[in-house]
């Protein structure tokens, strides 16, 4: 497994875990700068991780965070269905 660098040093195994990927993107970012960040704060360092990875990797972790978007959309359209059963 290869390990790709943040801005700030920190290591992230690059293991198909996209969630590894967001903790630390949380921890290094708005975390480490106590949620003095801003949206330009996080885009860039996305684009320093994205640029660290190969075109496979890009794909493979596209592909992760496409399914678990996907996974959330469908999440979040069962519940406003749900809430509207309950209310009647």
């Amino acid at each position: 497994m290869r390990t790709i660098r943040t801005t700030t040093g920190a290591d992230i195994v690059l293991d198909g875990d996209l969630l590894a990927v967001m903790e630390t993107l949380y921890q290094e970012v708005t975390a480490r700068r106590e949620f003095e960040r801003s949206f330009e704060d996080m885009v860039r360092e996305i684009q320093h991780i994205i640029d660290e990875m190969s075109d496979e990797e890009r794909r493979a972790y596209l592909a992760e965070s496409l399914f678990l978007n996907t996974v959330k959309y469908e999440n979040d359209k069962l519940e406003s269905y749900l809430k509207k059963l309950s209310t009647k």
